[in-house]
């Protein structure tokens, strides 16, 4: 084997190491950004509760939030659950304050 053969070789077991390292981290980040949703989703469905539990707030909101996580829960459980199928841009109470529900429909995008 030449030297070229040789440098190649390595080449080739460096950028294929190089690529299995990338994939792993992409599924790190697909991983987190899937619980980051996730826990959005649980804040705001505690919040619908708290709201509709002790200031009178709509059970619309809660249901629209249990709605929401259950989509959720049905895309990370489902096929290619392992790949992240949610992004971290998703769900958001809207920057709701203590005194009103959260709006929106509590979907992930």
């Amino acid at each position: 084997m030449s030297f070229l053969d040789k440098a190649r070789a390595q080449a080739e077991q460096a950028m294929a190491k190089a690529q299995q390292g990338l994939n792993q981290g992409q599924a790190k980040i697909d991983e987190l950004q899937a619980t980051r949703a996730q826990n959005e989703l649980f804040r705001a469905l505690g919040f619908a509760v708290y709201q509709e539990k002790r200031h009178g707030g709509l059970p619309e909101a809660v249901e629209s939030a249990l709605a929401a996580l259950d989509r959720h829960m049905a895309t990370e459980q489902g096929p290619g659950a392992s790949s992240g199928g949610a992004s971290a841009g998703g769900a958001s109470a809207g920057g709701a304050s203590a005194s009103s529900p959260p709006a929106g429909d509590f979907t992930l995008e």
